[in-house]
């Protein structure tokens, strides 16, 4: 199970306010490095999922996004899937707008650290590892799993 990370799926809304933490242009490169070698390696189908679902960065959630998750500001988000899922599209539905999933790099990134640090290991290493579990973890949503499906497939 993931700590103190976690992963909500809502339906579209916006949020203003921007929770303020600060993310060095070296640490946004070097997870964007990352993020781009993951996705590079996924297989072709999911590349064309991304084709319909953009993958949005961004260093934090904003304050008006967590709250509408029911999250406290001190909370980490990593990812979030925002969108119906693809086992419950229908073409009776009206028109949505697409779409996203989100990924934010300071909750990866302090996640990372803190397993890291815990266990002795390469911080470089755990960091591609979180960035490949949240990846998936938000593409499967898409696709209609939800926290335990996940959690067995060790995408939790």
């Amino acid at each position: 199970m993931r700590k103190h990370c976690t992963c909500w799926l809502r339906e579209l809304e916006g949020g203003a306010a921007t929770l303020v933490v600060m993310v060095s242009r070296q640490q946004r490169d070097e997870f964007d490095r990352l993020l781009d070698t993951q996705v590079e390696s996924l297989p072709e189908h999911l590349l064309e999922l991304l084709e319909e679902v953009p993958l949005i960065v961004d260093d934090e959630p904003t304050a008006d996004l967590l709250k509408s998750l029911g999250m406290q500001p001190d909370d980490e988000l990593c990812g979030l899937h925002d969108a119906t899922p693809y086992t419950e599209q229908s073409v009776e539905q009206g028109f949505d707008m697409p779409g996203q999933i989100m990924l934010f790099r300071g909750p990866i990134q302090r996640l990372a650290q803190e397993i890291a640090s815990e266990q002795g290991a390469s911080y470089d290493a755990e960091l591609q590892r979180q960035i490949h579990i949240t990846l998936l973890h938000e593409i499967g949503h898409h696709f209609g799993l939800d926290e335990d499906d996940l959690d067995r497939l060790g995408y939790g």
